[in-house]
């Protein structure tokens, strides 16, 4: 059975820990490719507060190639059981683009799929969501992870009103897909197809997003577009400008944030819960 996800995001946004269990993601690749240290993190951002964890297989940064699907598998499964078999109270995603891996992932005790390209890459993704009833979780990108930031990345004429109308479009579809609306999430894809200026662009429009009703999912944790900001070339210490970005999230009305630093997001979410609580 479904475990309801909103549970977790009821009073406020909740946080996302990143477990990527992969050897080439952008900031924390290799770190956790063995089973049992991936369960051991993820357990301790269960502690630390996180609402959900989401478990990926394959790195989708800039320049990435695809993973097949075998190895997805040998890479998620193994942390999703061992997970599950802890009975952890929290919510588990699988970030995939395959639907064999999503209704694997799924079998294992997943409850969300979370697709970067928004069910679009694999044609049967939409029938193992709607069928599950897990929780989805719809991205923007443009283009692929391969080429999305090739020559200084692609360009828009309008990158709020046109990732807007597009995650509104693929609610839309997904929903006449048959999954249900309750159970799908809009995340404008930092990173994903975008140039400095338009991550900055989608971060001061995030209340534009919420007000759309579909639950917001933001996952700027660590990004390039922070470490251009603050001077930091390394991900792990662009600790201050995520949190910064959390707070703003948190304040525009999201309802997750994807975090590698969970200890600390948690409690900027929770400082800014408290404020929003005091002005009602």
């Amino acid at each position: 059975m479904v475990r309801t996800l909103m549970s977790g995001v009821a009073r406020g946004p909740g946080v996302m820990g990143i477990l990527n269990v992969t050897p080439d993601s952008f900031s924390d690749g290799g770190r956790f490719v063995d089973a049992g240290e991936a369960v051991g993190h993820a357990l301790r951002m269960i502690a630390e507060g996180a609402a959900v964890i989401d478990v990926g297989g394959e790195s989708t940064r800039p320049g990435s190639q695809p993973v097949d699907e075998d190895e997805q598998l040998r890479r998620v499964l193994p942390v999703i059981r061992g997970l599950r078999a802890g009975e952890v109270g929290v919510a588990i995603s699988i970030d995939t683009r395959s639907a064999r891996v999503a209704r694997e992932a799924l079998d294992a005790g997943a409850d969300v799929i979370n697709d970067v390209s928004a069910l679009g890459d694999d044609p049967e993704m939409a029938q193992v969501a709607a069928e599950s009833g897990a929780y989805v979780i719809l991205m923007h990108r443009r283009g692929t992870p391969a080429d999305m930031q090739r020559d200084g990345g692609p360009f828009y004429a309008d990158v709020v009103g046109e990732v807007l109308s597009f995650l509104v479009e693929r609610a839309a579809w997904a929903e006449a897909k048959g999954v249900a609306r309750e159970r799908i999430f809009v995340d404008p894809g930092l990173g994903f197809g975008k140039r400095h200026e338009h991550n900055l662009q989608l971060m001061a429009a995030l209340p534009r997003f919420a007000a759309t009703g579909l639950p917001v999912v933001v996952g700027a944790s660590r990004k390039r577009f922070i470490g251009t900001v603050t001077r930091e070339a390394e991900p792990a210490a662009r600790l201050f400008g995520s949190l910064s970005c959390a707070a703003l999230a948190a304040w525009s009305g999201a309802a997750l944030i994807r975090a590698h630093d969970v200890g600390p997001t948690v409690q900027v979410v929770r400082m800014i819960r408290a404020i929003g609580e005091a002005v009602r």
